[in-house]
Formats: C-alpha cells, sequence, structure tokens
C-alpha cells in the first residue's frame, strides 16, 4: 500500500508563547468557535468524497460524532472539564516477550515515513476470531461499529492523521531526543514513541488505555523498527506490504522501551510510586484532547509526571465534533491553571485545522 500526505504548513505567524503575548484572541471564545465549526462543516460537505487512504486512519468525523458528549458553550473550563468516573484497576506494565520472533509472526506489515506498522485490520479480523480477549475492545469497538467507546476504547487501533504531523515536524526541524526519557502517552500504534526511538532518546514508555492495543499493536510496531535493516527478514506480498517470516531475533531498540496499559491517573500513579519515582524530559501525544472530561487527569498528568526541564509535544485538530474538545478549549483549560506556558509550534490549514503546540512548566521559565 502506497501513501501520500499533502500537507500545507503555515508557520504560526509569530509562533507565540502564553507566557509572553495576551492570548485572548486566540483561546477559546463561543462565538469564534461557533464560525470555525461552520466553516469546518462545509469543508467536510465539500471534500466529503475524499477518503483516507492510510490503513488504521478513519474517516475523521467518525471520532467527532461517536460519543454521546455534545458540544456547549460554556464561560469556563471546568464545567467542560467533569471528569468521567475512572477505572479502578491499577495501570499494568507488559513484559517484552522472551521469544520476541513470534510477536511478528505471520503478521503483514505496512510503511509510511520510514515506521513499519502492523495491518491493522488484520490484527481486528484476527482477534476478532478469538472467543476471549483480556478486555474485549475488538469486539465491542466491531459491534458499535465505532472508534471512540469513552471508558472501554479510546481509538488505540488507528493511527491518527495528526500523528503524521508531529513526526513531519521534528524531521524538518530537526528534532533530536539524544539522552532524554520520553513519554508516548496515549500511544495507541507507538509511532511517535518509535520515532524517539531513532532520534537517539536514551529510554521510552509507550502508554495507552487497553491493553490489547499495547499487546497486539504497540509492541509489535515497536519490534518491527528496531534495527529492522539487520534484524528482520520479509516475505514481499506487493508493493509497500511485508509479512514477517520467523527468525533468530535481537531485541535492539526495544531493550530502551517499557508498555503500560490503563488510564492516565492509574499510570500516573503506578510511575509515581517506583523508587525513585519515574519522570520524562519529553512527553509526545497526538489526539488525546478530544474530550473535555479528560482534561483534569491530562493536565495532571503532564504536571506530575514532566521533568522541571521536561517539554510536552501535543498535536492535536482544532476541534472534535460531538466529543467537545480542541485546542482552543485546551489551551484555556491549561491557561486557568497557570501551570503550563502553551506555545504554538505549526498550523496546519487543509481541511479541518491542526495544530502543534508544546507546554512547558512556567515555574521553570520565571526563575
Amino acid at each position: 500500500m502506497s501513501f501520500q500526505f499533502n500537507f500545507t504548513i503555515e508557520e504560526a505567524e509569530s509562533s507565540s508563547t502564553e507566557c509572553e503575548l495576551d492570548l485572548e484572541s486566540h483561546l477559546y471564545s463561543p462565538d469564534n468557535v461557533k464560525k470555525e465549526i461552520s466553516n469546518t462543516d462545509k469543508l467536510l460537505v465539500e471534500n466529503s468524497e475524499e477518503q483516507p487512504v492510510l490503513t488504521g486512519a478513519v474517516n475523521e468525523t467518525k471520532l467527532m460524532i461517536s460519543s454521546s458528549k455534545t458540544y456547549n458553550d460554556c464561560s469556563s473550563s471546568d464545567s467542560l472539564a467533569e471528569e468521567m468516573p475512572a477505572r479502578t484497576e491499577p495501570a499494568t506494565e507488559h513484559k517484552i516477550p522472551v521469544d520476541v520472533s513470534r510477536v511478528l509472526e505471520n503478521k503483514i506489515l505496512e510503511s509510511v515515513s520510514g515506521l513499519q506498522f502492523v495491518n491493522v485490520s488484520v490484527v481486528e479480523m484476527t482477534l476478532s476470531d478469538k472467543d476471549s480477549l483480556s478486555d474485549s475492545v475488538v469486539s465491542k469497538s466491531i459491534k458499535s461499529n465505532s472508534d471512540l467507546i469513552p471508558g472501554v476504547y479510546e481509538g488505540g487501533m488507528k493511527i491518527w492523521e495528526c500523528t503524521f504531523d508531529l513526526i513531519k515536524y521534528f524531521d524538518e526541524e530537526g528534532v533530536y531526543f539524544e539522552g532524554k526519557r520520553v513519554l508516548d502517552l496515549g500511544c495507541g500504534a507507538g509511532l511517535l514513541g518509535i520515532e524517539a526511538l531513532k532520534r537517539k532518546a536514551k529510554e521510552v514508555h509507550f502508554q495507552d488505555y487497553n491493553s490489547t492495543v499495547i499487546e497486539e499493536i504497540t509492541i509489535p510496531n515497536v519490534l518491527a523498527n528496531c534495527d529492522s535493516d539487520n534484524c528482520n527478514e520479509y516475505i514481499k506480498e506487493e508493493p509497500d506490504r511485508k509479512k514477517y517470516k520467523k527468525k533468530d531475533e535481537k531485541t535492539g531498540l526495544l531493550a530502551k522501551c517499557r508498555f503500560f496499559s490503563g488510564e492516565w491517573s492509574q499510570f500516573r500513579k503506578l510511575m509515581q510510586n517506583e523508587t525513585p519515582p519515574v519522570t520524562y524530559d519529553i512527553i509526545l501525544t497526538s489526539e488525546t484532547i478530544y474530550n473535555t472530561s479528560y482534561y483534569r487527569t491530562l493536565h495532571e498528568t503532564f504536571e506530575n509526571l514532566l521533568t522541571k526541564n521536561g517539554i510536552v509535544y501535543l498535536a492535536t485538530k482544532s476541534h472534535y465534533f460531538g466529543v467537545g474538545g480542541g485546542v482552543h478549549l485546551f489551551e484555556t483549560y491549561v491557561r486557568e491553571r497557570k501551570v503550563f506556558c502553551t506555545k504554538t509550534l505549526k498550523i496546519y490549514d487543509d481541511g479541518l485545522q491542526r495544530f502543534l503546540i508544546n507546554l512547558s512548566l512556567k515555574n521553570n521559565l520565571q526563575e
């Protein structure tokens, strides 16, 4: 399968940072967001015949309409961020399999932007035939015909568009993570964390809501990209598709990785309870601010797990229909808490507007 991404990229006019400028015009106001939604609806109708070409990517409106939570005008972000009931079970660390060759055995692999990843449709078909799954993610998402079931499945088996925006940004700006501990938060396929490994990260942790995603998607994808030129042997099936053939395997970059599943607050507790507590120099996250109900937990995760001089890289759409979240609402939420500075790195203006922003701790900048 071949992939084509046509990006129209505009540098944010002044790469504005919240700590330096008055961002009232940039942040959320009901009238501005209504106008933006109206214009985007028109664009979606005009381009309704265009379909995503990426395996695992979905129609952009699918996530937006799959939640019963609807968009409402609110004067305060507190009312937007009513926390949904968290799962009470603790977060789980997933160990790297002893026989790593079996992880990719008979998997169908595809590639884009120099990264390998398993064909999600094949994984879904294989898992849906099994009688028992650890959390029934696949069967529930197939039955509901949805890529988002709040509190059950949070879209981790799909590769979302903004992931590639952030990868492209790292490539264009020559961003490297040498010597850094990196967290891929809400990792799904794990492509951001894999990119960090390739950019010399000292250690990368992958976290997703669902254990099935970690075991069936994330770990295989990381393995497929670990020293793939030297360690993996493939049988060509068709252009851009490869079938993995069992071979003696080295773990390569896999030795730098840890994998976790569970809700963010439980994951945070797990990391803080380690000795010494785990913190990260870089947190990478893509399309995780679609639901305003998760903002408090996400903000607390950033605040507690980021090192003093750390940076959060966040890729997001301007807004998510039906689910209610978006960049302006999240920036407002962050601004009101006065913990982080936010800075707009890039704006992608083709179709539904997309943003790359970073967050850094205010206290560190004020010292």
